[in-house]
């Protein structure tokens, strides 16, 4: 089993301040959905919550944005599930009805912890054993951090809005990352990505201020796979990628997933 690497630099009080923005809002699963609490410390569970299309399915486990939580998604799962995706969407410590404190290393240890439990979900319920991982924005790091770890369980990663410097991020955002003392600018991310050999799409909004393009470019010419596809959606910044380009958006995704 791959180490985690030590990302305790990151989790300065500060530093946290530019990265997580938890909201508690939780609300009533949907009749398609079913929510669960997964353990990953003494006393501390995550909220995650699966909206389902069928048993056969492929599923996705999806990591969400810095600002958003596992209801938000009440309303974009549905599209998920048209195109025939399971979307199993994980929040992170004091997110939604999660508890603890979000930092850089518990969101990268949790993720494989999440990961085991939504597996043994798709076992125990007899679902396709077809399965990708998605992270958005700040969930491109646990996205990525499981599909560096288990790459012969997944068809496929994919990646919106991603990051591939959390320094090159943290100086974007106006933080002088340059005291943090960090001597590799492409952690952590662009590592990783030099690993991962499994099919690979980057979705990334052509004018996001906040992870500008070149980031998702990044991550798109470092990943090892053969099979790996870029798309920038014209005219779209951070959070508006779906809004402004939703067909294109999630033809990719279909196309991806179905091929």
């Amino acid at each position: 089993m791959t180490e985690q690497a030590d990302y305790s630099i990151l989790d300065q009080p500060m530093v946290l301040s530019f990265i997580f923005y938890p909201r508690k809002d939780f609300t009533t699963a949907p009749a398609n959905a079913s929510d669960y609490l997964i353990p990953v410390e003494r006393d501390v569970s995550v909220s995650c919550r699966f909206y389902v299309h069928s048993q056969r399915a492929p599923s996705a486990i999806y990591f969400h944005g810095n600002g958003e939580v596992v209801s938000d998604y009440n309303y974009i799962a549905p599209i998920y599930n048209q195109l025939g995706i399971n979307l199993f969407v994980a929040d992170y410590r004091g997110y939604g009805a999660s508890r603890g404190r979000p930092t850089f290393s518990n969101m990268i240890s949790d993720a494989p912890v999440m990961f085991k439990a939504f597996v043994d979900i798709l076992n125990e319920n007899h679902y396709s054993n077809d399965i990708f991982v998605m992270g958005r924005s700040l969930g491109s790091a646990s996205a990525i951090e499981i599909a560096h770890r288990y790459q012969k369980q997944l068809k496929g990663l994919i990646i919106e809005s991603g990051f591939a410097s959390v320094i090159n991020l943290l100086l974007h955002l106006g933080f002088p990352a340059e005291s943090l003392g960090i001597a590799d600018a492409e952690f952590p991310n662009l590592v990783k990505m030099r690993t991962i050999t499994i099919p690979t799409l980057i979705i990334h909004g052509e004018y996001d201020s906040l992870i500008p393009s070149t980031e998702g470019k990044a991550l798109f010419d470092n990943v090892a796979s053969s099979n790996k596809n870029l798309v920038i959606i014209p005219n779209a910044e951070h959070n508006d990628i779906m809004l402004v380009g939703m067909e294109r958006y999630f033809e990719a995704i279909k196309q991806f997933v179905f091929g």
